[in-house]
């Protein structure tokens, strides 16, 4: 009998430990995502895809995997994870190291259709700063984004 107690709480923990290891959303994930914006704004224009990125409960949330749009001067066209950003210039926002990474984002949305950008930001799961890698693809003149956060 205790063979088998031991057992199910191995197997208890395995699982436990794949379904928290399954809290965080993969680069691929974040990279279907963004593919997915891009699709849903090819057919449906821009008011109803930024609508539907900004609304917490709509198809571009998963986890804390959501999509973020930029006009290519900064401002936030839509955002799934503060609504209260949409409309308002971020190019100057730093992270935590200082890094300008709205800035940088607009000038490799300049130079390249798609790329991954690394800096820190607040993990919406674990409400702590953490490394972040933002896949963004250009559309007309915005970049789409969606990161995922390195553990």
């Amino acid at each position: 009998m205790p063979l088998i107690r031991l057992s199910f709480a191995l197997v208890t923990a395995a699982v436990c430990h794949a379904a928290a290891a399954g809290e965080h959303a993969s680069k691929d994930e974040a990279v279907a995502m963004v593919k997915k914006g891009v699709a849903f704004w090819k057919s449906n224009g821009d008011e109803k895809t930024f609508a539907a990125i900004t609304d917490k409960q709509g198809p571009f949330h998963d986890r804390d995997l959501y999509l973020v749009v930029y006009a290519l001067d900064g401002t936030v066209r839509a955002h799934g994870a503060n609504e209260k950003m949409v409309g308002r210039n971020l190019i100057d926002l730093k992270d935590v190291d200082g890094k300008a990474f709205v800035q940088e984002r607009v000038e490799l949305a300049q130079k390249q259709n798609s790329f991954w950008q690394d800096y820190k930001f607040t993990d919406p799961l674990t409400k702590k700063i953490e490394p972040k890698q933002m896949y963004c693809e250009r559309v007309g003149e915005n970049v789409l984004c969606g990161g995922v956060y390195r553990q």
